[in-house]
């Protein structure tokens, strides 16, 4: 049997107009300590963005969603996080805030293959 670990995502969720409280998925931030992995996989459904909100900064929202990627990233795409570990970088971009593009809730689940499990649930989650 495949030694499964656990790991823990997060949805990424674009909120076009905070007021109204409407939200699509545009991602997923998955995190595997056992393997000192995170990365992000997102996709920007701009018809539904523009559904929500008809004036929305596309090219804003698409930035965000490129930096939560970057962070995951490390390196030079990661600005100030650049130096963290992969926990700590997971643990920045789930933090809460009050911004377009918001974190969903953690969630957890085992897996063999992390970067397998992200496309998984990009494909049932986001797309």
């Amino acid at each position: 049997m495949t030694e499964r670990y656990v790991f823990e995502y997060a949805l990424v969720r674009v909120v076009p107009r905070m007021e109204r409280g409407e939200c699509f998925n545009a991602g997923v931030i998955l995190y595997c300590r056992a393997h000192s992995y995170v990365a992000a996989r997102v996709h920007l459904d701009e018809a539904k963005l523009l559904a929500l909100d008809p004036e929305a900064d596309v090219a804003g929202v698409r930035a965000a969603l490129r930096g939560v990627a970057g962070v995951c990233a490390g390196g030079d795409a990661a600005g100030q996080a650049a130096g963290d570990d992969a926990g700590r970088r997971f643990r920045w971009l789930i933090a809460p805030r009050s911004t377009v593009v918001q974190p969903g809730p953690v969630h957890t689940g085992l897996t063999a293959d992390p970067e397998a499990e992200l496309a998984r649930l990009l494909e049932l989650l986001v797309y």
